[in-house]
């Protein structure tokens, strides 16, 4: 199971990606469209055109995992094609976009790295 917190990078696909690649095909843009390690413990999200389609690319030990995830209703708040290279967000924005939130959300509190107690 996706475990969203645990996850340093993620990559947006921006635009809209044929989402009848499956494993192959994903890693294939993912290494040589974007330059990227697909082995890596990163998430790759890509979008249909109708943005109500996600697919995101996940290595994990020893193989792969491809989640798919379909809106009944709505559509993803996706990043336009503007730039061939992917648009990395945090995992806390993933989780927004995944609820139907924009990425970039002007009203969420920023975080805070605290180095001592007042």
């Amino acid at each position: 199971m996706l475990n969203i917190a645990t996850v340093h990078h993620v990559y947006l696909a921006r635009g809209n990606t044929d989402l009848r690649k499956s494993i192959d095909g994903l890693a294939a843009i993912v290494q040589e469209q974007f330059r990227l390690d697909p082995f890596s413990s990163s998430l790759f999200v890509f979008c249909n055109r109708g943005r109500d389609k996600l697919k995101i690319l996940h290595w994990d030990h020893n193989g792969f995992w491809l989640y798919y995830r379909r809106l009944e209703r709505g559509t993803f708040d996706w990043p336009s094609a503007d730039h061939s290279e992917p648009l990395k967000i945090s995992s806390r924005q993933l989780r927004w976009l995944l609820d139907g939130l924009s990425f970039d959300q002007k009203q969420a509190h920023s975080a805070i790295t605290a180095k001592k107690v007042i």
